[in-house]
């Protein structure tokens, strides 16, 4: 047996009932001191007070003296799995050229799509290997990937091919969602029809069959797919046995909100333009609002209203968005206090966003997201003595261990 001893906090997160968090509970961190945690088989065996330790002999004893553990970080939702560079595209938008209109030029996912279409699997691995080790490095034990820059039935089976690579290779979660309703490729711009019946004839037979992915996504939004044209995907995703989430409300409200509901989705993400009507639909629904603070940070766009969402009874968590165009910020602490600054949350709710709330957005929220026993004993040890400094340090890193299902993975140089 393993015990973690010594930490000045340990932040539990933990629930009573649902798993997740909603309301005033996201006030509350579960925080513990002078407590001990024993670890048996990468599982939390007990959570004990440090007076009743008789016998240190009895266990392999992990040092965190001083330190304060949260829960293993979830990223719920990236895009990590692309290749090239958008940077022009960054110096466009700050002249004054919005996001949209760089899309409907051609450039935005397209240019990547052109970039992932034109390199090998083991290119692409190469390239996200470092972004995952970076992520690791941060405190991640849980990491979504999508697929969604391949948009034609070889490369979107490419990119998820490499998305298994990377699960093989990190000792972390890796939780796989098919995006092939990203964006339309160039080639059936004109022909939309035939490309919904690639993505629900070919592509989702395909990956539910192989086990490629866990998840369906889609961007329901003006320039991307209609609400009609995502209802028709998901009711074939959910035929094949795949999950449903969805990017909705990020420009425009043209019905995604309404799809979400009827399809029980695990979450809807962005929620930048959300209005009153739709905060009230989502509003004690178990439907996961995943906000983006970087995206709209990286954009000068709006913020989600995580305020409002939050005391409407929404279930609230938060993401990187980590992506080449719209979220190019590979640090999910600078999230965490870009909500802070900016979203008119408080450490609290944003700590349980990034842990038990992030971990129901991918439904594994019965196994990790918050420190209790028979979870995963997967922690992210910070060097400090007070959960606070983890907002006061804006953009460091102050992980000091990373440990998933009881073992060490990433310690600080």
């Amino acid at each position: 047996m393993k015990l973690l001893f010594g930490a000045s906090q340990i932040l539990t997160c933990q629930t009573s009932i649902n798993h997740y968090k909603v309301g005033k509970q996201l006030q509350d961190v579960g925080l513990l001191t002078n407590h001990s945690i024993v670890i048996e088989d990468g599982i939390i065996k007990d959570i004990i007070p440090e007076h009743s330790i008789k016998n240190f002999s009895d266990f392999e004893i992990i040092d965190v003296k001083g330190k304060t553990i949260l829960p293993g970080l979830i990223e719920c939702h990236s895009h990590l799995s692309f290749s090239g560079n958008r940077s022009n595209e960054f110096k466009m938008k700050l002249e004054g050229i919005s996001y949209e209109e760089i899309a409907k030029n051609g450039g935005g996912i397209l240019s990547t799509v052109s970039s992932v279409r034109n390199i090998s699997i083991d290119e692409l691995f190469s390239k996200m290997k470092p972004r995952v080790s970076e992520f690791i490095s941060q405190g991640v034990t849980t990491l979504e990937i999508k697929s969604g820059y391949g948009l034609d039935f070889e490369n979107e089976i490419k990119q998820l091919h490499s998305i298994k690579l990377v699960e093989e290779f990190f000792p972390i979660d890796i939780v796989s969602t098919f995006l092939g309703a990203h964006t339309y490729p160039i080639e059936f711009k004109k022909n939309r029809q035939e490309y919904l019946e690639i993505i629900t004839n070919k592509m989702i037979p395909h990956i539910s069959k192989n086990k490629l992915a866990e998840f369906c996504d889609g961007f329901c939004e003006k320039t991307a797919f209609s609400a009609e044209e995502i209802d028709f995907i998901f009711n074939q995703a959910k035929n094949y046995g795949l999950k449903v989430r969805l990017h909705t409300e990020q420009f425009n409200i043209i019905g995604g909100i309404d799809v979400a509901i009827k399809h029980n989705a695990t979450s809807v993400d962005h929620l930048e333009v959300i209005d009153d009507d739709g905060i009230l639909k989502l509003s004690n629904k178990e439907i996961v609002c995943v906000l983006f603070p970087g995206m709209s940070f990286f954009l000068n766009h709006h913020y989600a209203p995580a305020r409002k969402l939050i005391d409407s009874g929404c279930i609230v968590a938060l993401s990187t968005d980590f992506n080449p165009g719209s979220s190019h910020i590979l640090n999910l602490h600078l999230i965490m206090q870009i909500a802070a600054l900016k979203m008119k949350m408080n450490f609290e709710e944003i700590i349980n966003s990034v842990t038990i709330n992030a971990a129901k957005a991918i439904d594994r929220n019965n196994e990790v997201g918050s420190i209790e026993i028979n979870k995963k004993a997967d922690f992210a040890v910070f060097d400090t003595d007070n959960y606070t400094d983890i907002f006061y340090n804006v953009g460091r890193n102050l992980i000091y261990y990373t440990i998933k299902n009881g073992n060490i993975i990433y310690k600080k140089d």
